[in-house]
């Protein structure tokens, strides 16, 4: 049985949902630390409706936030626990987007999903095993998990921007053109850009490429 996300939601500015970005948030975080990003892209998503869910799991080192897995070198789990918990919470997260899409009634392709850190790991390994294909995937800041499975197990390809920090020391920036090429390989369609100077976070030039990405994946541009 998968666990029911709590999220956080900010209504379409227009008043009309047409389509819905859900945002995944990092390692320790929670829901609202993302949904501010609707803040700065909300005027220029006017139809577009953002939720943010909490992780299923309360984070062993910050009992204030979230986690969607453990991670064994930040809280001492064992791999094998690490790897139980992805596949649990990609359930939980594979059936959140299907209760989002009956909820918010918009069609598959009026949905993109940006991720952060461990949100973007989450997006890369749940969205690609998808059969029905979403608008888009925006990452940042993260890496594609069990890159030597995408292209026996992928099941749909929607477009992906990935951008990273070139001064990130959480994620190393090396796992950026990993992700890409694997992606790549597997005949997805990839932008992928570091960020100059930028540590582990979401650079203003990055939200920019990612507020493009989603005007032209979600419609806004036709």
């Amino acid at each position: 049985m998968t666990r029911a996300l709590q999220a956080g939601r900010r209504a379409a500015a227009s008043g009309r949902t047409g389509s819905v970005v859900v945002f995944l948030h990092g390692y320790g975080a929670d829901g609202a630390d993302l949904l501010g990003l609707a803040d700065p892209l909300a005027p220029h998503l006017p139809d577009t409706t953002f939720l943010a869910p909490d992780a299923p799991e309360r984070c062993v080192n910050n009992p204030f936030g979230f986690q969607w897995f453990p991670i064994p070198w930040l809280d001492g789990s064992s791999e094998e626990e690490a790897e139980q918990g992805l596949m649990r919470a990609a359930a939980d997260l594979d059936a959140y987007l299907d209760q989002v899409l009956a909820d918010e009634g918009v069609p598959p392709s009026k949905l993109a999903v940006v991720g952060f850190s461990q949100g973007t790991m989450m997006a890369l390994h749940v969205v690609p095993r998808r059969t029905q294909e979403i608008a888009g995937i925006v990452g940042f800041s993260g890496r594609l998990l069990h890159p030597e499975l995408l292209m026996d197990e992928v099941e749909s390809r929607p477009p992906v921007l990935l951008l990273h920090g070139d001064a990130d020391e959480m994620v190393p920036p090396a796992f950026l053109p990993e992700a890409a090429d694997a992606l790549s390989e597997a005949g997805f369609t990839v932008l992928a850009q570091y960020m100059a100077g930028m540590g582990h976070g979401i650079a203003p030039e990055g939200l920019r490429l990612a507020l493009y990405f989603l005007r032209e994946q979600l419609g806004y541009d036709d």
